[in-house]
């Protein structure tokens, strides 16, 4: 959430910054600004008539209980109508994005997105080679029908090898973030309201996320919502930045829209597993955390063999909280296309201060830290062009390093 002062005092950049991103309710920046200002003379106000009614008490005692009450009506008044308006500014707020990184190009489509970096050959596919959702019955790694059966389309089940191809591939990814420093927790995979609306899923992707209405709880979308909500109404010492944390969860999205080939099989689902890695930093600190993030990510790609590439995303495509957004994408040669594996964010200060998450500086100010957050690795995709790109006839191979977490070096028939 942007601040009420940094809006006031740079209302022409953020304006710039929501046109980069095509955003379409700018009005909100002057609606705001009015708030504000009305919450401004009615704090005055209040706290003038609370020293009035102070210095009344001071010398009449309880003689004029009359004019005692109508200062307790009065200042029941004021704090009811503060209480009123600071609500509707908090929504406001709620409803306006991060404002882009002055280095993120405008743009609307993929396309626009920014080339940063590629690497690795494409495979060369037989004839004969087939995308995962036609390798599902051949090698029985997973089973799309009978999740429908259970459920509904998009949750499916793993079976066997691949079953254990996937928690292989997790604990892998477990174990290289732990091994760079990031501290690892098991999280809830129910959350309350403030903690979706503090991350900045809600009112963003509320139609996105599965909402059990009895408990008002919220199925996560991405473990980066629990993950971040540890830290929320927290005063951090500066000695205890940066923190570093790692999760693995299943994550739970509705995909309200998707449809074709482009999200069939694994490529879209509604559950699936993904672990994510988070950074709270000093501000001035942030940007060095985001490329050291960026790096981590490629040394996982690199260690699967597989053709990758980093994407710099334009105004329009980034997240509502995110400043500056790197996508990471791998190649399918049976699908002949790219698959987004990993987000990696900078949210700056936005995200902090929806989460009331400030540091102490040496000379004891207490200011919002910086976050972000990124996917090391999402799993189905990452499991799609494996399986894919390392198909034979009668198997499929493994990248080395997976080797010691599945216990083969092969899925067969």
């Amino acid at each position: 959430m942007l601040l009420t002062s940094f809006i006031r005092e740079y209302k022409k950049k953020v304006l710039i910054g929501l046109n980069k991103r095509f955003f379409p309710k700018t009005d909100l920046l002057n609606e705001v600004l009015i708030l504000d200002e009305s919450k401004k003379k009615l704090q005055i106000k209040l706290e003038h008539i609370l020293s009035k009614s102070k210095n009344f008490s001071k010398f009449l005692g309880k003689k004029d209980k009359i004019n005692s009450t109508e200062f307790k009506k009065e200042i029941k008044s004021l704090r009811d109508q503060l209480v009123d308006i600071s609500e509707k500014l908090s929504k406001k707020l709620l409803q306006i994005p991060n404002i882009p990184d002055e280095c993120v190009k405008t743009g609307k489509s993929k396309e626009e997105n920014e080339l940063i970096y590629q690497e690795g050959d494409f495979p060369t596919l037989s004839k004969s080679s087939l995308p995962h959702w036609n390798l599902e019955k051949k090698f029985r790694i997973f089973d799309f029908e009978t999740g429908t059966k259970i459920s509904q389309k998009g949750f499916p089940i793993y079976l066997g090898q691949g079953a254990r191809f996937q928690r292989g591939l997790i604990q892998y990814f477990l174990d290289k973030n732990t091994e760079s420093g990031y501290f690892e927790y098991e999280l809830p995979y129910l959350v309350n309201e403030i903690s979706v609306q503090s991350t900045g899923q809600l009112p963003d992707k509320e139609f996105q996320m599965y909402h059990l209405g009895k408990d008002n709880l919220y199925l996560i979308p991405t473990g980066e919502v629990p993950l971040m909500n540890i830290f929320r109404n927290k005063i951090l010492e500066k000695k205890q930045l940066p923190i570093k944390a790692t999760t693995y969860t299943p994550c739970f999205r509705r995909e309200a829209g998707s449809y074709g080939n482009p999200v069939r099989g694994l490529n879209r689902i509604h559950q699936f597993h993904k672990v994510e890695i988070i950074q709270i930093t000093e501000p001035k600190k942030s940007n060095f955390a985001f490329e050291e993030m960026k790096e981590h990510i490629i040394r996982l790609l690199r260690s699967l063999e597989l053709p990758f590439r980093v994407l710099k995303l334009c105004g329009g495509n980034l997240g509502f909280t995110a400043s500056i957004t790197y996508d990471f994408e791998v190649y399918s040669a049976a699908q002949h296309r790219w698959l987004e594996v990993s987000s990696l964010s900078n949210c700056t200060d936005y995200q902090s201060n929806r989460l009331h998450l400030r540091y102490r500086t040496d000379e004891g100010k207490k200011t919002l830290c910086h976050s972000l957050n990124g996917s090391a690795l999402a799993i189905p995709r990452v499991l799609a062009a494996l399986m894919e790109n390392n198909q034979k006839k009668e198997y499929i191979t493994l990248p080395k390093v997976l080797v010691p977490y599945t216990g083969f070096e092969v899925i067969k028939k």
